[in-house]
Formats: C-alpha cells, sequence, structure tokens
C-alpha cells in the first residue's frame, strides 16, 4: 500500500491529538471547533487512508489502537512544530524578538517563577510571554502537544517520554496560626506529619502534584488526610489558614508571603520528604527556540 502524504491534513492530526489526550472524539473536536458529525468523518478517512483503525471506541471514550500508538507521536511532533511556526510569524508580524509560551504548576507562579520571569523580561523586552497556570499533568500534556514550548511541573509528575531537569528546589513547611497547639518552640523539634494528620488540612482541590505528594506521605503512615478546605491557590490557602479552618503543607516559598502578611507561623517538618524539586518539561532541548533557551538558562541550576 501507497502512502498519500498530502491525504494527511493538519486538522485531522491535530483532532487525533486533541482525542486521545482528552480519552474523548467529541472533546477533541470540541477543542479545534468541529461538530462531532465532522469529527468523525475525518477520522473515518484518516483510517480508511492508512488501512486500519486509529482510535479504539468504547462507552468510555477512545483510546489508540496499535497503529493509533505508532502514528501518535509523528502527529503530535507535526503539530507541535506548526503551533511553534505559528507563533514565530506572530513574532514576527508583531516586530518582536520572539514568543514565549510557558505552562507552570501552582508551586512555580507561587514561589520561583515570577522573579525569574521579571529578570528575564527585563534582560529581553521584545519577548512576548505567554503564561498559563495549570496542574502538573496538564502542563505535562500542553508541552506534549506542542501548547506551551516549556513547562513547570512537580517532580512526581509522569511525564510521558519529556526531557526534564531540575529548575527549582525548596523545603515542605507547616503553615499554622499563631497560637495553634501546633506551634514549636524556639529551636524545638520539626512538627511529625503523623501528629500534622491528626488535625483538618487545607489542601488544594485539583490534584496537583504537592497534594499527591501529601497524600502518598499520609498513606505511609497509615492515616487518613483530613481535608476540611479545598481551595486553588496559595493566596486563598494562607487566608483560610488565618482563619482557622486547618493547616497547611507547601513549600516554604509560597508560605513566606502569607505567613509575613498574615502574621501566620512556618514550621519544619518531619516524616516525609521535605526537599521538593520542580522541573523544567520539554519536547527537545535541542530545538527550544532562543527565548526558551535563554529562560532556561537565565534560571541556572538550583542553588
Amino acid at each position: 500500500m501507497s502512502i498519500n502524504l498530502q491525504r494527511f491534513d493538519l486538522t485531522t492530526l491535530r483532532l487525533l491529538v486533541a482525542a486521545v489526550h482528552v480519552g474523548s472524539l467529541t472533546a477533541g473536536a470540541e477543542r479545534l471547533g468541529l461538530s462531532l458529525a465532522a469529527a468523525s468523518k475525518r477520522i473515518a478517512e484518516l483510517e480508511a487512508h492508512v488501512g486500519t483503525p486509529l482510535l479504539a471506541r468504547s462507552k468510555r471514550g477512545v483510546r489508540p489502537t496499535a497503529a493509533g500508538q505508532v502514528l501518535l507521536p509523528h502527529a503530535v511532533e507535526m503539530v507541535a512544530r506548526l503551533e511553534q511556526l505559528a507563533l514565530a510569524m506572530d513574532g514576527l508580524g508583531a516586530g518582536t524578538a520572539g514568543h514565549l509560551r510557558l505552562w507552570a504548576n501552582t508551586s512555580a507562579f507561587g514561589g520561583f517563577l515570577p522573579a525569574l520571569l521579571a529578570r528575564f523580561a527585563r534582560a529581553h523586552p521584545a519577548v512576548v510571554l505567554d503564561l498559563e497556570d495549570a496542574i502538573s499533568d496538564e502542563v505535562v500534556r500542553a508541552v506534549a502537544r506542542g501548547a506551551a514550548e516549556l513547562g513547570v511541573i512537580g517532580e512526581n509528575t509522569p511525564d510521558e517520554g519529556l526531557h526534564t531537569q531540575v529548575c527549582n528546589v525548596d523545603d515542605l513547611v507547616l503553615l499554622l496560626p499563631p497560637g495553634h497547639a501546633l506551634v514549636p518552640a524556639a529551636g524545638g523539634p520539626p512538627v511529625p506529619l503523623a501528629t500534622v494528620l491528626e488535625h483538618d488540612l487545607v489542601a488544594f482541590a485539583r490534584p496537583t502534584s504537592l497534594t499527591r505528594q501529601l497524600a502518598a506521605s499520609a498513606e505511609r503512615l497509615q492515616r487518613p488526610l483530613r481535608i476540611r478546605a479545598q481551595v486553588r491557590s496559595f493566596d486563598a490557602m494562607g487566608r483560610m489558614v488565618a482563619h482557622g479552618l486547618g493547616l497547611a503543607v507547601l513549600p516554604r516559598a509560597g508560605a513566606e508571603p502569607y505567613a509575613s502578611a498574615l502574621g501566620l507561623v512556618m514550621a519544619p517538618l518531619s516524616g516525609l520528604r521535605t526537599r521538593r524539586c520542580l522541573l523544567w518539561a520539554m519536547r527537545d532541548p535541542e530545538r527550544l527556540s532562543p527565548a526558551a533557551q535563554a529562560l532556561v538558562q537565565m534560571a541556572g541550576p538550583p542553588g
């Protein structure tokens, strides 16, 4: 069978990538502004051309067949390069020196990233920054499909074959209101996680890498997480702690501003791995744009 390259249109390849990533042809079609009928027709025509099914359909959605798994990484590569081409051309049209699309998790935006981006913007004022706050799993998917060139994720996140490298190291601390029974004396020992788990907690509402890490530590101790309030930002977390709705475990860089502004106490922890790494996530470090390369280099090795 001879494959006609002209039959591989980019819209259908984008549809295939989107459908696999969300596990649904309907949701994939919605992302591209297509009707379900039009999307189904496109996939059927592509399958007819390659001579084999690419998606296995079920009541739970779609997943790639063996043939689909062969085609998928090539489709992802083509879609990602198209996204980068569009950004580069947009930058030329706007008279900029580049366009950097970066997705990062909440810990990055609440910690090291704003200061780094400020330094980068001063050094490269003509580069347009396109930023998105998302959970680590979403960041990985965005980088894998080309929606983002560079991402920042938690180290316990499945990377789907992306290249990763450490960009920041912090330690987890306990944030609690003054006068709480667990506030340690000056120079006192760290607060055991087992003791913390006897109290109500404030945690992220989304399945973030930080929440997964805390849940895994609690499971090892065979203790439940008593989550009383679920929030979406460090700011909301600090305010919930200040009003006595629970304690919070978060990176020191994320805790420090709220400890200072709201009069909260930061205490060291024991009983879990407190060293927390954040990682750059990218598809190919050798093919990063000059803007992305400059940002990674400016961050330097973690201290």
